[in-house]
């Protein structure tokens, strides 16, 4: 037996919340969690529709039926799995690169502040997007998840040193906790990141009022 690659075309799917227009002042790129769907995670963030800010969230490009061999009435989507990871790496980075030069166009960037969401499984993605290309963030959150350990070995993660970068979790989650933290910090400090963490009560979930008060800017 012998395998073989072959690039192909892929059709995407993003999903945008606000105007984008000479008023906008923010935009946020928000890359959902394991299993989400873009059209349902980008709602939780109808918070920060102010008429300054454009919310961008992306859909992974794999999808699955979430109840299995059953009715097949839930979808999901997925950034990635083990199984061929360094190609599937390789084709959200480039997907989302293209995205980023799409949303943005002709604007400019100077009058803008970029910002990066991830949540879950999201959180690995946006680190790894954000180190494996000269794009600019002026903000990173990882919502409920962590930096990927391979982070050093990306070619552009120097550049997270000086993005602003917070870490926020809920006090019920059962993916992320304190004591995960700490066991990871001495490592990120190690690396020069030091991400400001934010505890809500709260479970695996994105919430309304933490999303204001962690991702609101002024106008």
């Amino acid at each position: 037996m012998e395998k073989h690659e072959l690039s192909v075309r892929r059709t995407a799917r993003y999903v945008t919340l606000g105007s984008l227009n000479a008023d906008t002042r923010r935009i946020w790129f928000v890359l959902h969690g394991y299993g989400q769907l873009a059209e349902y995670f980008i709602r939780r963030f109808d918070v920060l529709d102010d008429g300054f800010t454009y919310i961008v969230a992306p859909e992974a490009l794999s999808r699955f039926y979430l109840d299995g061999l059953g009715a097949h009435n839930k979808v999901g989507a997925t950034w990635m799995t083990r199984e061929d990871r360094m190609n599937e790496i390789e084709d959200y980075v480039q997907y989302l690169n293209m995205l980023y030069q799409t949303v943005l166009g002709e604007a400019d960037e100077n009058r803008l502040k970029i910002g990066l969401l991830g949540f879950s499984q999201g959180t690995a993605t946006a680190c790894r997007w954000a180190a494996s290309s000269p794009l600019q963030f002026d903000r990173l959150v990882l919502w409920a998840g962590s930096f990927p350990p391979e982070l050093p070995e990306l070619p552009y993660w120097e550049k997270l040193k000086n993005i602003d970068s917070l870490l926020v979790y809920g006090n019920e989650d059962f993916f992320i906790n304190e004591i995960e933290i700490a066991k990871h910090q001495a490592e990120w400090q190690k690396w020069g990141l030091s991400p400001r963490i934010i505890q809500f009560a709260g479970k695996h979930e994105i919430v309304r009022n933490v999303v204001l008060k962690v991702m609101a800017g002024e106008k």
